[in-house]
């Protein structure tokens, strides 16, 4: 069986389709391509296919993945190209790999998210963090499927930093207001802590509430590196075939415009 893996994007309207809601998509997508899928054995056989780390429902991402098995051998830049084309416009499949050795699942560490602030300036969003970074504990809670969690949303955050707004490019739905960029690197862990708990965080420890819900988009996720804040692309020993990520190759992270 030849193993792949996928990354793919969530994009514009399609953010808001839901984790099954790609699944079906994309299993719907294998069967338009013509992509040889392998099936599980048993009374049920099912795709074979292994989703990593789903963004939560509403979220755009950059840097999503998941792995299939083929039952014959494609060149990945086919499946790609197939894939991609049967796929409805905003779920993008940006690069398909063949799988070295390893989980991949094992390789992704962490995520880098850009958080869009409208109606908030850079300097009121600068002087909150800068609160809730210092804190040695930000308890928040999230309803889950389990009932009410209570748990720490500082200690997952590897960094987080204000950036420069562009204004010559605008992607805001409120022009007439001020914006921020927050750009947040977070580890992995369980239970997990999403863009979401940081702002409940930052309204605990710093009072500071967005007028607009936010816009939230990861933009990398992969291997955690020794400086703060530093993610690397989880593909570079794939690509490479030396099944080793002693020298992986760290994401471009686009310029944040508003």
């Amino acid at each position: 069986m030849q193993r792949l893996r996928v990354r793919y994007a969530k994009r514009d309207r399609l953010r808001f389709s839901s984790h099954r809601d790609f699944a079906r998509a994309f299993e719907r997508a294998l069967r338009r391509a013509g992509v040889p899928i392998a099936f599980s054995a048993g009374f049920s056989p099912h795709p074979k296919v292994s989703y990593a780390n789903a963004a939560p429902t509403g979220v755009a991402s950059e840097a999503e993945y998941l792995e299939i098995g083929l039952a014959e051998r494609r060149e990945p830049d086919e499946v790609r190209r197939a894939l991609d084309a049967a796929l409805p416009p905003g779920l993008d499949v940006l690069e398909v790999v063949e799988a070295a050795a390893g989980a991949l699942a094992d390789r992704l560490e962490a995520s880098v998210w850009r958080i869009q602030l409208d109606g908030l300036d850079r300097e009121t969003v600068a002087a909150g963090l800068a609160k809730f970074l210092a804190s040695d504990l930000v308890e928040v809670e999230r309803m889950t499927k389990n009932g009410l969690r209570r748990f720490d949303a500082r200690a997952a955050v590897a960094s987080a930093e204000t950036l420069d707004v562009d204004p010559l490019v605008s992607g805001s739905a409120h022009q007439d207001e001020p914006c921020a960029i927050i750009k947040l690197v977070v580890r992995h862990v369980t239970p997990a802590v999403r863009p979401d708990d940081v702002l409940s965080g930052l309204r605990r420890v710093a009072d500071l509430t967005p007028p607009h819900p936010p816009r939230v988009t990861r933009l990398a996720q992969g291997p955690l590196g020794a400086a703060a804040g530093e993610v690397y692309d989880p593909l570079a020993v794939d690509r490479s075939g030396e099944g080793s990520i002693e020298v992986p190759r760290p994401d471009r992270v686009a310029g944040p415009a508003c």
